[in-house]
């Protein structure tokens, strides 16, 4: 079944390298709207440790899928493809042309791809069951069983990936099938163009540990913190991303400030190796350098694209 799709144009990377400053800037010039494909960026009151765009960046460009869901609100991929589904129907019905903006590789794979997610709803007790197994023998126990469920889901996750590998084990014991052959499920993709930002990969690195360093000086610690005295659960999928888990750790005192730091920007380089290791498996993504002139070139391939022209075309 076809679905109702605007003039989409992706902007991928991996974190730090500078999208949501490109997509701002094009899409206020060109009169565009702006869907997140960021997993985090989705729930209310994570706003410093996300990057998520500020008030007064939403004012100049209309931003969708962002700040809409509650930290202990159950959320998933499937879902996010539908509300994605409904949000592109809306922009097609008014002619808006879409930055899809986001290095949420699942995320982009299910609204822009069209894989479908296997429909297995969360179940909080088996989590919880795989969970402790992880906490109690470490990750590599739980990954050691996925392994001999489902080799191929084994190759592609991290044992690291904790939550990764409890969904899919999850879906593998539901539906007693493995959760890479449910995967692999797709409907037709989306025309659209696709572009990528790099950077000198240490280069990016110093980008990545700066804005950690100014997340901190606007308050993140203190955003933690509120979560924590709301009283959500340390355990949520919201509260497990980089950053957010380590800072919980430190206002626990299982850590110090120092080492939460470190751990901090070490996940956060080893997140951008795993993005770019997605990336590349890619081919239908246009490499762009994140420097003046290539946002500069990217700039006049979207007009191009969505002029109906072919975006490497002089």
């Amino acid at each position: 079944m076809s679905v109702p799709t605007p003039r989409i144009v992706v902007i991928a990377g991996p974190t730090a390298v500078g999208k949501s400053a490109l997509a701002l800037d094009v899409a206020e010039r060109l009169d565009l709207a702006i869907v997140s494909a960021d997993s985090r960026q989705v729930y209310r009151h994570l706003d410093i440790g996300t990057a998520k765009p500020t008030p007064i960046e939403r004012a100049r460009v209309p931003h969708h899928l962002i700040d809409f869901v509650e930290p202990d609100e159950p959320y998933s991929v499937a879902r996010f493809r539908a509300d994605g589904d409904m949000v592109l129907a809306q922009l097609a019905a008014s002619a808006t042309p879409v930055l899809v903006v986001g290095g949420t590789q699942h995320y982009l794979q299910a609204l822009v791809d069209r894989i479908e997610p296997p429909a297995v709803e969360p179940r909080p007790e088996l989590r919880a069951e795989l969970e402790a197994v992880a906490a109690k023998d470490g990750p590599m126990a739980l990954h050691t069983r996925l392994l001999h469920l489902d080799p191929a889901s084994a190759r592609a996750i991290p044992a690291a990936n904790v939550r990764r590998v409890v969904r899919a084990l999850e879906v593998t014991l539901v539906l007693g099938r493995p959760f890479s052959e449910l995967a692999r499920r797709r409907s037709d993709p989306r025309p659209v163009l696709r572009l990528a930002l790099t950077m000198d990969r240490g280069l990016l690195y110093r980008r990545a540990d700066q804005r950690v360093d100014e997340m901190l000086a606007a308050g993140w610690l203190d955003e933690v913190r509120a979560l924590l005295a709301a009283g959500y659960d340390t355990r949520l999928p919201a509260l497990s991303s980089t950053g957010y888990r380590e800072l919980i750790a430190h206002i626990h005192g299982e850590l110090g400030f120092d080492e939460a730091l470190r751990r901090i920007r070490w996940a956060t380089h080893a997140y951008i190796r795993r993005q770019y290791i997605w990336l590349r498996r890619r081919q239908d993504y246009e490499w762009v350098q994140a420097d003046p002139a290539g946002y500069a070139r990217a700039a006049q391939m979207i007009e191009r694209y969505l002029a109906g022209r072919d975006p490497g075309g002089s």
